[in-house]
């Protein structure tokens, strides 16, 4: 296979050297990382350090703010060209000084009344019943049988429908409701034209599965709090979801119908696995080099076969349940083989590429772990994860060798690994997370709305969705402003396009603005659900993947980064639960 040229960035400064220029792009096939150089000249030897993320030269151009300059003046301290860096700064700095370019509809507004666990009626009063004991008391028997038996239902639906599964607590809270009397029984019955059977599309405009209160119905700010459910006469389901319970059974098609998935995006999904079970070795593993056409340049087994483990695992199949089960218990049992006593399973990938592939295969095993609960895989999930704890640098993140340095793109990797760990019911420390966050701290730009490679580099688009995404994982809120200014720079800077293939940044720019939802979600996946799956190849031996010659980091990951990372875009709309409440319809 031919050695892919040094590329360069079209809109670079001339005032850049030639030395600089000619530094060819290195990356470890399986990670996606973009080129990377350290800050300074003297962090780390020259000979063996890749050059820094550069800003794509085919962005469509960004009108900086009046009097800003665009050409001189400013000197990338990543080493990318001035002019492109000048641009994205100066329009992040356009968003940081205003409150964003694009009018907001989609606030999130703040939640009034009693929660799931609030009583009706003054609890200090000490003489006369209760508000539940009236209503008890009130209610005539007909209605508390009623009650009992739906009680009864929806434990028994949750044991017996996959959308039970993995639910951890339920609370049913039974109160007054808002009319005093109920005069008479209305009749009602159900015509058999009306009833839905499992055969009718999922996505027939008549048969819709409007589940966004879910969403709305609860003041919560992250997927590991409870979120009620209103079942009416003044009751409240509340269930507990791991942050990958939409991946089968009805939330799935739910998730699907509310997040704008289509039929052609499932498809595509299909097609795409299809693929990579055609390309399992016999081992059980999976190759970044072949069997298939435009292989990448250097193998490493660990990161592919933990990227397409998690291809499966993202489209709810395990080794336990769904259409590919044998596919992925020796998928998993290669994976497992590889992890030695310290929780590490990279000992044969590139020095620049261990602990992106140990972070990928962290959040395989703890996935598998999360949505099994199999016994055999705790000790090896825990032990992933202690090693995650162990690396981490002083600076706070991660990068290429446990404990040494830090960077935005390895740490990414690990933040999503960790709290995989995390939702799987491993144990994660608290101080973990702290020192991301002050990682995150040195490498932002404008309060946070962009992003570095590292520290001092300036903010590009596929760092700043990492670090967005970060950052909502750690806790920022939907309302942050730096949040909504670096999604909004990223839609008017980087939009979803395939004339600029970066399958590296979709996937991250995909899932920010998935769980950012409303009309910045809609705008991205209005382009990424139909320019996606229209690119899949659709015939031959490579029919179901990618092809890598047009993307920016392809050429040297090769098919099968570009497929998985292709497949995890798509798989959005339920792969994670959304973070925050709200509506995120297409």
């Amino acid at each position: 296979m031919n050695q892919p040229p040094a590329r360069r960035p079209q809109s670079q400064s001339d005032g850049q050297s030639s030395d600089e220029a000619a530094i060819p792009p290195k990356m470890g096939p399986a990670s996606g990382l973009p080129p990377v150089q350290p800050s300074t000249p003297s962090s780390r030897p020259a000979a063996n350090t890749p050059p820094p993320p550069p800003i794509r030269a085919t962005l469509p151009p960004v009108r900086p703010p009046t009097g800003h300059p665009t050409s001189t003046g400013a000197t990338a301290a990543s080493g990318v060209g001035s002019a492109k860096g000048v641009r994205w700064k100066g329009e992040l700095e356009s968003l940081s000084s205003s409150s964003g370019k694009r009018p907001r509809s989609d606030a999130s507004n703040s939640q009034s009344g009693q929660g799931p666990n609030d009583s009706d009626g003054d609890e200090s009063k000490e003489d006369g019943p209760t508000a539940t004991e009236q209503v008890v008391r009130e209610a005539p028997p007909w209605l508390i049988s009623m009650v009992v038996h739906l009680i009864l239902l929806i434990v028994l639906a949750l044991l017996t429908t996959p959308a039970g599964s993995g639910v951890g607590k339920l609370i049913l809270n039974i109160g007054r409701g808002k009319a005093e009397q109920v005069s008479e029984l209305a009749e009602f019955s159900i015509a058999s034209e009306e009833v839905i059977s499992d055969s009718d599309s999922l996505f027939d405009s008549e048969a819709k599965i409007d589940l966004a209160d879910i969403f709305d119905s609860a003041d919560l700010e992250t997927l590991e709090e409870a979120t009620p459910l209103d079942l009416g006469v003044g009751m409240e389901l509340v269930a507990l979801r791991p942050m990958f319970q939409g991946r089968s059974g009805a939330m799935k098609q739910a998730l699907l119908e509310i997040y704008g998935g289509t039929g052609e995006t499932q498809d595509a999904v299909k097609r795409g696995l299809e693929w990579l079970k055609r390309n399992q070795k016999p081992s059980g593993g999976w190759s970044m080099r072949g069997p298939f056409e435009d292989g990448g340049l250097a193998e490493n087994e660990s990161a592919a076969t933990a990227m397409a483990l998690l291809a499966f695992l993202g489209d709810g199949h395990t080794h336990e349940s769904g259409d590919y089960q044998e596919v992925v218990k020796k998928g998993m049992t290669y994976l497992v083989n590889l992890q030695d006593r310290s929780g590490f399973f990279a000992k044969s990938a590139r020095s620049h590429e261990k602990l992106y592939a140990q972070a990928q295969a962290t959040i395989a095993i703890c996935e598998l772990y999360g949505m099994t609960k199999d016994s055999w895989l705790r000790d090896r999930a825990q032990s992933a994860i202690d090693f995650a704890e162990r690396s981490q640098a002083s600076q706070g993140g991660w990068r290429y060798e446990p404990g040494f340095d830090s960077d935005t793109s390895v740490t990414g990797w690990f933040v999503m690994a960790l709290k995989s760990g995390r939702s799987a019911g491993l144990e994660v420390r608290d101080s973990t997370f702290e020192n991301v966050s002050k990682y995150l701290d040195s490498a932002q730009s404008f309060d946070g709305a962009g992003y570095g490679y590292q520290p001092r580099n300036d903010p590009t688009p596929s760092m700043t969705a990492e670090g967005l995404l970060c950052r909502q994982y750690l806790g920022w809120s939907r309302d942050h402003q730096p949040l909504r200014n670096g999604i909004d720079a990223l839609l008017l800077d980087a939009p979803f396009s395939l004339k600029n293939r970066d399958a590296y940044y979709w996937y991250y720019a995909t899932q920010v603005l998935h769980h950012y939802g409303a009309e910045p979600w809609q705008e991205w996946n209005r382009s990424m659900r139909v320019e996606l799956p229209n690119a899949q190849v659709k015939s031959g031996r490579e029919d179901g993947s990618w092809a890598p010659q047009q993307d920016r980091w392809g050429q040297n990951s090769g098919r099968l980064f570009t497929t998985c990372l292709s497949i995890f875009c798509l798989e959005v709309y339920y792969r994670h639960m959304p973070l925050y409440q709200g509506k995120s319809s297409q």
